[in-house]
C-alpha cells in the first residue's frame, strides 16, 4: 500500500487513496493533524505529536519542533542525552503516521509519496528521502506541496478546463504554483517560493512585541519562558483572526509587559511579511507568462491562510475571492493521496496526467574573458532554467581557460543570481583532461533533473569521450548508506510510547502544562487531578481509565475556558 504524507513544519497528515477517492487517516487521538513535534518523556520513551507539543512549554530541553526548516543541514537538536538530526526527528513523525495508516487500513504500509516545499534544494529533498527510509518507508515520489494541492483541487473541481494559482502558506514556507488543467491533464506552468516565510513568522511578531514592550533580551535564553511566550503569541494570533483583537500579559522575573493588538494593528505590524508574499507571486506569473486577470481561480492551501488578513490580501491581489472549498490544512495531504493513487494505477485515475516543473535554475560556475583580455571568475552559467517541465536533460559545452590545464572543476549551483557566490552550491566534480591544444574541444556538461527533484550531473571530455557522473550528494550534510544503516538501528532501538497509550500521555502532558501555568488553590487542584489519574492508569482497568480520562478532559477544558491562569507565561 502506498500512502500520501504531508510532512509539515507545524503539523503533518497522512492520507490514502481508497474506494475511488482520497481519504485522510486519523491518528491515535482521532485527529487528522499530528503536530510535527518530538519529545523524550521522563522515563526515556519517545513522544510524538500532541503529547510532545504539550511538553514544549514544560520541557523545552527534551522536546523539538520546527525541525523541517533545517532539513538538509548539519543542525541537530539535543533531547535528553542525545543529539538528533532533522532527518531523524522527521523519521519519527513519519513512523507515527505510518503506524496510524496501518491501524486504519489493517495492513502493512511500505511505500509513501511525501510532499516537500517546491523550493526545497537537492540537499533538503535527499534529507526527506532519508527520513522516509529511516521510518521504514520506500519513498515512491517527492511531490511539491502546491502541486499536491492542485491535484486535490483538480479532482475536487471535476476536471474542467481552467488556469489557477495555488497560494500555499503553511507554518514555515510559502509556495506558489500556477497550473493549467485541460482534458484530464494537470500541467504546472511555474512555481516560486519563500522557504523562510510561514505562519510561525506572523506569530513571532507578537513575541517580539513582548520584548519591545519591556521584557529584557536576556529572557530569550530562558527556554521554558520562550516556549510559553511562543504558545501565548500563537493563541493571540488565532484570537485576532477569530475575534478581531487579542491581549496578553507577560512577566519574566521582575519585568512585565502587555501585548494588545486589534486586527488593524496586527496587519500593520505584519506588513513587511505581507510584502514578501508578493515577490514569489510576481515571479510565478512572469515565468508562466500569464496575467493575474487571466486566472480562473486562486486556491488557498496551508493553515496560515486561515488568517483573515491573508485571505483579504489574496482577494486584493487577484481581484476575486479565493477558492476555499477544501480545508487548507488538509488539501496537500489529499493531493499526496491522489498521487499515491496514480502510482498504484487506480482505475478511477486512468484519465489523469500530472506534469511538474523544476522550480529553480541549475547551473555551474564559469570564468569570463573581459574586454581588456583579462579573466574574471565567479559567474553563473544556467544549464536548466527554472520552471522547465520535468523530467528534463540539458547539455552545454564549456572550454578550458588555457591549454596548460590538467583538470576542469565543474561546480554545481542552484539559484537565480548572476554571481555564484549568491547562489547555493550543491556539489562539485573534478574532470581530468590532457594539457595541450587537443582539449580545446572542451567538455560537455549535462544536467538531468527528475520528477523527484533529484539532479544528476554528467561530464564528457569531448576529445576522449571519457564520461564522469555525479549524483549530487550535497557535501557534508549527506548521510552515507553506512550512516543511514547505523542511525536506522539506533532509531529502531528507541522506546516509543505505544499508540494505544498516546491519548492518556497527551492528557497528562496537557495537565502538567496547566499546572505550571496556574497558581494557588487551582494549581493544587490540578496537581491532585494528575495524581488521581496516574493512580487510575496503574489499575489497567480499561473501562475505569476511559471513564476517568473523559472526566479529567472535561475538567481541564473547564479550567482553560474559565481562564484560571497566572498572567505570567513564565510563572
Amino acid at each position: 500500500m502506498i500512502v500520501g504524507i504531508d510532512l509539515g513544519t507545524t503539523n503533518s497528515l497522512v492520507a490514502v487513496w481508497k474506494d475511488g477517492g482520497p481519504r485522510l487517516v486519523p491518528n491515535a487521538l482521532g485527529s487528522f493533524l499530528t503536530p510535527s513535534c518530538v519529545g523524550v518523556d521522563d522515563d526515556g520513551q519517545i513522544l510524538i505529536g500532541e503529547a510532545a507539543r504539550e511538553r514544549l512549554q514544560t520541557h523545552p530541553q527534551r522536546t523539538a519542533s520546527l525541525f523541517k526548516r533545517h532539513m538538509g543541514s548539519m543542525r541537530t537538536s539535543r533531547l535528553a542525552d542525545r543529539d538528533y538530526r532533522p532527518e531523524e526527528l522527521s523519521a519519527l513523525v513519519l513512523r507515527s503516521l505510518k503506524a496510524d495508516a496501518e491501524a486504519f487500513l489493517g495492513e502493512a504500509v511500505t511505500e509513501a509519496v511525501i510532499t516537500v516545499p517546491a523550493y526545497f534544494s537537492d540537499a533538503q529533498r535527499k534529507a526527506t528521502r532519508v527520513a522516509g527510509e529511516l521510518a521504514g518507508l520506500k519513498v515512491e515520489r517527492l511531490l511539491n506541496e502546491p502541486t499536491a494541492a492542485a491535484l486535490a483541487y483538480g479532482l475536487h473541481d471535476g476536471g474542467t478546463e481552467t488556469q489557477f494559482l495555488v497560494f500555499d502558506l503553511g507554518g514555515g514556507t510559502f509556495d506558489v504554483s500556477i497550473l493549467e488543467m485541460f482534458d484530464g491533464v494537470m500541467e504546472v506552468r511555474a512555481s516560486a517560493c519563500d522557504n523562510m516565510l510561514g505562519g510561525e513568522d506572523f506569530a513571532n511578531l507578537l513575541v517580539e512585541q513582548a520584548f519591545a514592550n519591556g521584557i529584557p533580551d536576556k529572557a530569550r535564553n530562558d527556554a521554558v519562558f520562550m516556549q510559553r511566550l511562543v504558545a501565548r503569541a500563537e493563541s493571540a494570533k488565532r484570537d485576532i483572526g477569530a475575534n478581531g483583537s487579542a491581549s496578553f500579559d507577560v512577566r519574566w522575573e521582575n519585568s512585565e509587559a502587555n501585548v494588545a493588538l486589534d486586527a488593524e494593528a496586527f496587519e500593520k505590524l505584519s506588513q513587511p511579511l505581507m510584502d514578501r508574499l508578493w515577490r514569489p507571486i510576481e515571479r510565478a506569473l512572469r515565468d508562466a507568462r500569464i496575467r493575474a486577470a487571466d486566472l480562473n481561480n486562486v486556491v488557498l492551501a496551508g493553515g496560515a491562510t486561515r488568517m483573515p488578513m491573508i485571505r483579504a490580501l489574496a482577494t486584493r491581489m487577484f481581484g476575486r475571492f479565493p477558492v476555499i472549498g477544501l480545508n487548507p490544512d488538509e488539501v496537500v495531504a489529499l493531493g499526496a493521496a491522489v498521487q499515491a493513487g496514480l502510482k498504484m494505477k487506480d482505475k478511477a485515475l486512468e484519465e489523469t496526467v500530472m506534469t511538474d516543473v523544476c522550480p529553480y535554475t541549475l547551473g555551474t560556475g564559469v570564468i569570463k574573458r573581459l574586454d581588456n583580455g583579462s579573466h574574471a571568475e565567479g559567474f553563473y552559467a544556467p544549464i536548466i532554467q527554472r520552471n522547465t517541465v520535468v523530467p528534463v536533460s540539458r547539455v552545454q559545452r564549456f572550454f578550458p581557460v588555457s591549454a596548460e590545464q590538467k583538470a576542469i572543476r565543474i561546480d554545481v549551483y542552484q539559484g537565480e543570481s548572476r554571481l555564484v557566490r549568491d547562489n547555493i552550491k550543491l556539489g562539485e566534480l573534478d574532470v581530468q583532461v590532457q594539457p595541450g591544444p587537443g582539449h580545446a574541444d572542451g567538455v560537455d556538461v549535462r544536467f538531468t533533473y527528475d520528477v523527484n527533484g533529484l539532479l544528476e550531473v554528467e561530464v564528457m571530455v569531448v576529445a576522449t569521450g571519457i564520461v564522469q557522473r555525479l549524483v549530487i550528494e550535497s557535501g557534508e550534510t549527506h548521510m552515507s548508506p553506512e550512516e543511514i544503516a547505523k542511525r536506522l538501528a539506533t532509531l529502531s532501538a528507541l522506546k516509543i510510547h505505544p499508540r494505544d497509550t498516546l491519548e492518556n500521555r497527551a492528557l497528562l502532558a496537557r495537565a502538567e502544562r496547566l499546572y505550571e501555568q496556574l497558581l494557588g488553590d487551582m494549581r493544587e487542584h490540578v496537581g491532585q487531578m494528575i495524581l488521581h489519574f496516574e493512580q487510575t492508569l496503574t489499575t489497567q482497568d480499561t473501562q475505569r481509565i476511559a471513564r476517568d480520562a473523559e472526566a479529567f478532559r472535561k475538567a481541564l477544558a473547564s479550567i482553560e475556558t474559565d481562564g484560571y491562569f497566572a498572567p505570567d507565561p513564565g510563572a
